[in-house]
């Protein structure tokens, strides 16, 4: 159903509910989002210099070794910042360069054995804390909710790579 609004120019646009619905729910991940920092924060999975280990480490347990610039391209952020905290995790024990048979400049990242262990500390506790939430909600709602969030996140980076 589209709605009239009022412009500051006081020119009528039509904005339809979906799209009201969709600006509604990119604002609402972004609020999650960031409560969801906060509590990370507080937790020790994110760090108070920024974040991105737990997500790193994530990355190199699901996938095995990846270079920087491979790391990087998953995330919204630069291959400048995905190095800085690769070193930084090299740096505490939690991940080592290994040679790259594909590459003799770019090597390769990988979870050492504390890395590993400390991911999974994590993870549990992660899961630890998402066991406590969404009492209300039935497990097929969060997945369906996951999915379309998923959905809303391949379309906004369609859209961006397009502005590049």
């Amino acid at each position: 159903m589209a709605a009239r609004h009022r412009t500051e120019r006081g020119a009528d646009r039509i904005v339809d509910g979906k799209a009201e619905a969709i600006t509604e729910l990119m604002l609402e991940v972004a609020q999650c989002f960031f409560r969801i920092r906060a509590l990370g924060q507080k937790t020790g999975l994110i760090t108070s210099w920024g974040g991105g280990a737990f997500g790193f480490m994530r990355s190199l347990a699901l996938l095995g070794p990846l270079t920087v610039p491979q790391i990087a391209q998953m995330r919204p952020t630069s291959r400048q910042r995905m190095q800085r905290l690769a070193d930084e995790l090299a740096a505490e024990g939690l991940v080592e360069f290994i040679d790259n048979p594909k590459h003799r400049r770019s090597k390769l990242v990988q979870l050492t054995r504390k890395g590993a262990a400390r991911h999974s500390e994590l993870s549990a506790q992660l899961m630890a804390i998402a066991s406590t939430m969404g009492v209300a909600l039935d497990e097929a709602d969060i997945r369906k909710t996951a999915g379309i969030v998923r959905q809303l996140s391949d379309d906004v980076k369609v859209r961006s790579e397009r502005l590049c």
